[in-house]
């Protein structure tokens, strides 16, 4: 294709100490020639003064003798021959080159990729790699990585290093360069060269691409500083706005009786929030003892009558109890019929136990005996 390189192979090696003579024609004209102790060789218009076709296109290697013909042409299609001279044979090979032409435009055309920065761009080989293909990439003119057969490298040198660290990625089928997390420093052009190897030449083809990373040109260290600064304004908000609620609140005192206040929080149980739809039963208030959940097991004054009130603990009032125990004298037991007529009350005097030798107030009519004189009764004996 043309604006391809293609190199015509010669498979042998030129020794300064052999006698060879090597020499390259395309459609019967030389083009190119070099010698075993290489004191003479020539291209293009110097080996023949009548063509000037290639332009200065034809390079040789010294060491192989192998014919690259650069920037190829649709006018350089043709047989290219080489002929190798010794001093006991002659052998060499033919080579038919087709050109196919392309657009000066296609040609020379960058494709351009536009990425904001931290994203990911992929630069396409658009080919199929064969496993004897080499894919080589540039970045201004500084090779960051290649690949080769099964065998790739990536960043061999410091300086890719430092640029990219870690960042590049190599398909290993197509050959495609993927650069994440891009970086303004990414910009710039970028250089695939494949290699395309056969067994007798091999079609050298180059592709560019400019790459443009858009972002804010801001660097790392930068963007992290803008972050903390939105974390520590946004605090300051926050705190402000807290205040403000706090002082619209502030002349709102809460006190015993806040149960009906529209700001009282339901989860802060005051006294009287009994009736709050919040309210936790578990947690027992005062005149909580109708509260359908209310423990029985805990007795709060006025639980008398609570039908699981345990008898067994005596309250002020329970002496009508069925279950009141007698044996615990109360006051006002005195008509009990269990009372112990022995254990003399105030107001026993007609009781028919009642002792008259024990001088009571009032005895004075008592039919007690004589020896046992009333202080009122001395005026009379």
């Amino acid at each position: 294709m043309e604006g391809d390189s293609v190199t015509l192979y010669t498979y042998t090696n030129v020794k300064t100490n052999q006698q060879e003579d090597i020499k390259w024609y395309f459609n019967g004209i030389r083009i190119a020639q070099i010698n075993g102790d290489l004191n003479q060789t020539c291209t293009d218009v110097q080996c023949n003064e009548d063509t000037e076709r290639f332009r200065g296109r034809l390079k040789l290697d010294h060491q192989t003798g192998s014919l690259t013909i650069t920037d190829i042409t649709t006018e350089d299609s043709g047989l290219y021959e080489l002929k190798i001279i010794s001093s006991s044979s002659i052998s060499g090979n033919i080579f038919n080159c087709t050109v196919h032409g392309v657009s000066a435009a296609k040609r020379d055309e960058v494709k351009r990729k536009s990425v904001k920065e931290r994203e990911s761009v992929t630069l396409d080989s658009g080919v199929i790699k064969s496993t004897n293909d080499v894919m080589t990439w540039y970045f201004n003119e500084i090779l960051i990585a290649e690949i080769t057969g099964d065998q790739s490298k990536i960043c061999t040198d410091v300086q890719c290093k430092e640029r990219f660290r870690d960042r590049l990625k190599l398909d290993h089928q197509t050959g495609s360069l993927i650069i994440t997390n891009t970086r303004n420093t990414d910009s710039g052009e970028y250089k695939l060269l494949i290699i395309i190897n056969n067994s007798s030449f091999s079609i050298t083809r180059v592709k560019r691409f400019s790459v443009s990373v858009i972002g804010s040109g801001l660097s790392s260290g930068a963007v992290a500083g803008i972050v903390v600064v939105v974390i520590l304004v946004s605090a300051v908000v926050t705190a402000g706005v807290i205040y403000y609620r706090h002082k619209i609140y502030t002349p709102v005192q809460q006190h015993e009786d806040d149960a009906d206040n529209p700001l009282h929080d339901p989860n802060d149980i005051q006294e009287g929030d009994v009736d709050n739809p919040l309210h936790d039963p578990n947690v027992i208030q005062e005149g909580d003892v109708d509260n359908p959940l209310h423990d029985p097991n805990v007795i709060q004054e006025g639980d008398v009558d609570n039908p699981l009130h345990d008898p067994n603990v005596i309250q002020e009032g329970d002496v009508d109890n069925p279950l009141h125990d007698p044996n615990v004298i109360q006051e006002g037991d005195v008509d009990n019929p269990l009372h112990d007529p022995n254990d003399i009350q105030e107001g026993d005097v007609d009781n028919p136990l009642h002792d008259p030798n024990d001088i009571q107030e009032g005895d004075a009519d008592n039919p007690h005996g004589p020896n046992v004189i009333p202080l009122e009764d001395r005026e009379h004996h």
